[in-house]
């Protein structure tokens, strides 16, 4: 009788060579150094193993679950929780296109889609020469500047359709590309390697930064009582609270400092409105139903 071959996988799973194996738990346990506990280390290991053959494998979650000591279901449960860790082999550039909701309004579907016509990959594919893996992400903090599209988590805002056909055409073809802010561009496994938390020897790293933009901050700035947008300099706006209590009501304003949020006449909230229920409904009476007969 002929074997049946269930395309179930090696197990236990293969181990590191012996060269490769010696380096990273050298690196492994300079992480877990780091943490009171050694399963606190996990997150940073899967980045480490993610470094080394730009996906997390196998060999890689037995690898962290032997150094933590932990179970390969412990490790497997995590690494496919978050979505910054690869299952499979990617290109050595990850292209993220925010399809959240307002990067999807300003263009971001857009994008997506047309990237997906130039490159001939669907959402988690990765063209054929292992450049580039296309997907779509979520929200990734940078509203102020949508669209968005990140490499390998690295900013490129305010993207069109073309300049995102332009930046994905220039990896292919091996030019350099600068973010529109933040550290330089560097390959997934070289992001994944500083995301364990080792040494990002990127020039210019460290100063770089991909902060917040104006609308973000407008918020902020009208509560420490600065200049508000559009207004002259001598009109400010007055902080709600001051250490010495609530500020000065603005004109129009209830002296509480707060919205009047009575509700106007004529216009009853939802609470005012009359709701059927059961005990309203002949053909549902409330309380239980009696047996027949009762």
């Amino acid at each position: 009788m002929n074997d049946v071959q269930l395309g179930m996988p090696q197990l236990p799973a293969p181990d590191y060579p012996a060269d490769v194996r010696a380096r990273l738990e050298a690196d492994a346990r300079e992480v877990i150094a780091r943490y009171p506990g050694s399963r606190s280390a996990l997150l940073p290991l899967l980045h480490l193993v993610q470094a080394e053959e730009g996906h997390v494998t196998r060999t890689g979650i037995r690898f962290c679950a032997e150094m933590l000591d932990l179970t390969t279901a412990e490790v497997t449960a995590v690494s496919t929780f978050y979505s910054m860790y690869r299952r499979r082999a990617g290109g050595d550039y990850q292209v993220g296109v925010c399809t959240n909701t307002l990067c999807a309004v300003m263009g971001g579907d857009a994008i997506f889609d047309e990237l997906k016509r130039h490159l001939g990959v669907e959402n988690g594919e990765t063209t054929e020469d292992g450049a580039v893996t296309l997907e779509h992400i979520e929200c990734n903090a940078a509203c102020d500047f949508a669209p968005v599209v990140m490499v390998n988590w690295e900013f490129f805002d305010n993207q069109t359709p073309e300049s995102a056909t332009r930046l994905v055409d220039d990896l292919l073809a091996g030019r350099t590309v600068e973010p529109t802010r933040g550290a330089p561009l560097c390959t997934y496994k070289e992001t994944s390697r500083i995301l364990a938390g080792f040494p990002d020897a990127r020039p210019g790293a460290v100063e770089a930064t991909g902060g917040a933009g104006p609308a973000s901050l407008v918020g902020l700035r009208l509560a420490k009582g600065e200049t508000a947008p559009g207004r002259s300099a001598d009109h400010v706006v007055a902080p709600r609270t001051t250490a010495d209590g609530p500020a000065e009501a603005l004109e129009g304003e209830p002296p509480s400092g707060r919205p009047d949020t009575q509700a106007p006449s004529g216009h009853p909230s939802s609470h005012d409105a009359p709701q059927e229920t059961s005990a309203s409904d002949d053909q549902h009476p409330a309380g239980p139903i009696a047996e027949e007969g009762e």
